[in-house]
């Protein structure tokens, strides 16, 4: 079995040479020409001295040259260090600082953002930062050309790189994914290339991704699920990525149309505006196959609306962290409610249990959930206080998610630790109240945060976006809450909003809500 990503990946592309890997805009790429464009983006990585130990970031949107320069970056036994592309100068900045990236890759013109004056605007000193590499768009004085840069590596050949390749251990470090930083600083999390090889390998099992398949990649590259489960799946299988750089619902039914898509994973809020637009009915949308998803609050009735809507055979979801990749996935058979209301599973070889204070909870409890197995990353990076305070003695991840687990071992997620509110003396969990929220049908999105309240402590406020065609009547809304909740889950107050905010992993942005509230 091959160590490290790059090799399987070159693996892949020298076994299905004439197959095609790539379409992105109006260029395609067969295996072969991908398996070219890494060996010199790895060549060009090794001639500016790039090795074992280094960092090197991508901050940039979904595209074939973000795929190139990571496995480049990679094969040349580099660290990849993903950037999220809605981060500003003042974000980013410090995580190439604490990585000590040698090298950026980036573009410029893309939603009219300019990274490198975001940089020199944000104050922060990047002393290990030699070169910053423009992968699409205008060049700026200090910076290098994709081109140029990869030209700087003809003097290495491919037979160099393949031996470099080889020599990367399963056990050194692919990547450091920061968290996304919702409720503090973002942690750098430290993954190795065998770890990530396995457990996603079991991933394409459990999401029945096949050689052939065409994978139409909505999900950031930045984040696990667009990077890992996203072109890495792809390359573990042997199927088409088709990157999409920032989702467009009319653009995706066009390209799932003449580009006959059959994998097509994404936040639920995709399905439900391809459900919702109205070009839908008009679209041949007859080639999809497989439907991923996950979220604390999906509707039953979306769920229910993929199934019998749209082509899909195979509907799927299921929990995930940064700190341990998918953890728990649901199963071909489940039922819709079900699919809605638990996250499955645990996966092949990883141990999923719920913690509460004395032990181990009974079926139903809620307590934290509590993940172990080969998935657990290697830990934060330069950060032990808090990879101790999250991996126990026993190697236990503490994910800080609060769920419960019936008798057939299916997980819940109720919410995060932080989010929980007390509501006289009562526990109470925004994802929950969310979840019963989402079943209105005059309400498109809610978010819940707890509020002080003189009498209770605290109480939940509801944050809410009306469907389009529903008439929601917030004074009738409490009475509609009571006769579906506890009383003191029901929300004290009601906000209608244009839009919940959300981050570009798609979690909600809960201190901007309570910003709202002054």
């Amino acid at each position: 079995m091959t160590a490290s990503i790059p090799a399987v990946a070159l693996a892949t592309c020298d076994r299905l040479a004439d197959r095609e890997a790539v379409v992105d805009g109006d260029v395609r790429w067969t295996f072969g020409e991908l398996g070219r464009q890494v060996r010199r983006s790895a060549a060009a990585m090794i001639a500016h001295g790039i090795g074992p130990g280094d960092r090197v970031a991508v901050w940039a949107p979904n595209s074939r040259h973000w795929i190139v320069a990571a496995l480049g970056l990679q094969a040349a036994g580099a660290t990849l260090v993903p950037i999220n592309t809605r981060f500003k100068g003042a974000e980013a900045a410090p995580l190439l600082a604490r990585t000590r990236a040698r090298l950026l890759f980036t573009v410029t013109g893309f939603l009219d953002i300019d990274p490198i004056g975001m940089l020199d605007a944000s104050g922060v000193d990047l002393p290990a930062l030699e070169a910053t590499v423009i992968l699409d768009g205008a060049v700026p004085d200090g910076a290098v050309a994709w081109d140029d840069f990869v030209a700087s590596g003809a003097p290495v050949t491919d037979e160099e790189v393949d031996h470099r390749v080889a020599e990367i251990p399963a056990d050194a470090l692919s990547d450091i994914m920061f968290t996304s930083g919702t409720t503090g600083t973002p942690k750098g999390v430290m993954m190795a290339h065998g770890q990530t090889l396995k457990l996603f390998r079991d991933w394409c099992d459990f999401a029945d991704l096949r050689e052939g398949d065409r994978y139409l990649i909505v999900n950031p590259f930045f984040h696990m699920f667009g990077y890992k489960a996203g072109w890495l799946a792809c390359l573990l299988r042997g199927a088409t990525i088709l990157p999409v750089p920032v989702f467009d619902v009319e653009a995706v039914l066009s390209l799932v149309e003449t580009e006959a898509v059959t994998v097509l994973p994404g936040a639920p809020t995709i399905y439900q505006s391809i459900l919702d637009h109205p070009g839908v009915a008009r679209a041949d949308l007859g080639s999809l196959r497989v439907a991923v998803t996950g979220a604390a609050d999906i509707p039953v009735s979306l769920i229910e609306r993929i199934r019998a809507e749209l082509p899909f055979e195979r509907v799927l979801t299921g929990y995930g962290l940064t700190e341990g990749g998918t953890c728990t996935g649901s199963r071909p058979d489940d039922d819709p409610v079900t699919i809605a209301t638990t996250a499955g599973r645990a996966m092949v070889d990883i141990e999923v249990r719920i913690a509460v204070q004395d032990g181990s909870a009974a079926a139903g409890e809620t307590g934290e959930v509590l993940v172990r197995g080969d998935n657990v990353m290697q830990g934060y990076l330069d950060d032990p206080e808090a990879t101790a305070a999250t991996i126990d003695a026993e190697g236990w991840l503490h994910t800080g998610d609060l769920g419960t687990m019936d008798d057939r071992g299916y997980l819940r997620i109720v919410g995060r630790i932080k989010d929980m509110f007390i509501v006289g003396g009562f526990n109470a969990y925004p994802a929950e109240i969310e979840a019963a929220l989402a079943e209105h049908d005059a309400i498109a999105a809610a978010a819940v945060i707890g509020v002080p309240d003189e009498r209770l402590g605290e109480v939940a406020c509801a944050f809410l976006v009306a469907a389009p065609d529903g008439e929601l009547d917030l004074e009738s809304l409490g009475e509609w809450c009571r006769e579906r909740m506890a009383n003191y889950k029901v929300p004290r107050s009601f906000h209608l909003v244009d839009e919940i905010p959300i981050n570009a992993t798609g979690k909600v942005e809960k201190d901007v809500l309570r910003a709202r509230l002054g």
